[in-house]
């Protein structure tokens, strides 16, 4: 059974548990980012900083800032994703505050600034939002890869890794470590393309990113993290075509479409969310039998840390393309 768990392999992150020197000689003067196609401007730089959900705090620990934190939210305390990260000593001595990012989880952190994005922590229904946070004098800053495009509640406004880079690079603005997170891409740049290469000149398999759900499928439009670590590494993401990031499909389509791979999120939660439970479910779904990803059993799964914009990105890329180069 060729079901591997790429865990291992996403701890070779340079970087980890960085302390980055900050040009503190501009601290107190006015910068202007854009962010999600809108002009943000931050009087100085952020002190008590609260982020929500693991690859947004990682991407604050793999530029050093973690001293610019008053504390992380994230479901769990002691998640599976926490205890694999490459900056799992950043979760440990940082603070986790909540499970659940709220105004009263920041106001009582006293925080200036707080990192989240659409459907990662800022929701209209719960009242939790940028505009929110305004009125109560608190700086916001909105994950890229969860950015609104103007139609509906669709989110991603530009390619995955593109997204990536723009946060590093607007994060390197507001905390004055622009050469830090140019190191940073430079890297991961670098990382990425010696994975093209391990595909290059082979066929190009079609791959199916299956989050959840049995009614109807979860996965991966074009606009989020899984199409650039599918491509990159050498795949053709069957909803690639989709204008939308993380979106539900149908079960329909998925057959039509006819997956060599699947690609499974490791939630590690235990509920009906472990890939060995996937892959049970999937193995017994009548309509996909004739694939040839549930035929030749090829199922490869990447922790939920790995799969959302973060700086695991690019080592999930390289993970995958050596997987690719066996099927």
């Amino acid at each position: 059974m060729r079901t591997a768990l790429a865990l291992a392999s996403l701890l070779l992150v340079s970087g980890c548990g960085a302390t980055v020197a900050q040009d503190t000689s501009s601290a107190n003067t006015p910068v202007t980012v854009t962010n999600c196609g809108q002009q943000v401007t931050f009087d100085k730089v952020p002190s008590k900083v609260v982020t929500n959900d693991t690859g947004i705090t990682e991407l604050m620990f793999a530029l050093g800032l973690k001293d610019r934190m008053a504390g992380y939210v994230v479901d769990g305390a002691d998640t599976a994703d926490r205890r694999t990260s490459p900056w799992k000593a950043d979760f440990d001595s940082a603070k986790h505050l909540s499970d659940k990012i709220s105004k009263e989880v920041v106001q009582g952190a006293n925080a200036d600034f707080v990192f989240a994005g659409w459907n990662y922590g800022f929701s209209e229904s719960s009242g939790f939002t940028p505009d929110a946070l305004k009125q109560l004098g608190i700086a916001t800053y909105q994950l890229t890869e969860a950015c609104r495009n103007g139609v509906g509640k669709q989110r991603g406004i530009m390619p995955a890794l593109d997204a990536l880079y723009t946060d590093l690079r607007n994060l390197g603005k507001i905390f004055r470590v622009e050469a830090k997170a140019e190191e940073l891409i430079s890297g991961y740049q670098q990382q990425i393309d010696n994975a093209a290469r391990l595909m290059t000149g082979k066929p190009q398999p079609k791959v199916f990113l299956y989050d959840s759900g049995q009614d109807q499928p979860f996965t991966s439009g074009r606009n989020a993290a899984p199409q650039d670590i599918i491509s990159k590494a050498g795949g053709d993401n069957i909803f690639g075509d989709l204008n939308d990031s993380w979106t539900t499909v149908n079960w329909e389509t998925v057959v039509q479409r006819n997956p060599d791979v699947i690609l499974i999120v490791d939630y590690a939660d235990g509920d009906f969310n472990t890939p060995e439970q996937k892959q049970a479910f999937l193995e017994g779904f009548a309509p996909l039998q004739n694939s040839p990803a549930i035929k030749n059993k090829r199922f490869y799964a990447l922790p939920y840390a790995a799969l959302v914009e973060s700086p695991r990105n690019p080592a999930s890329i390289e993970a995958f393309a050596k997987f690719l180069t066996s099927v």
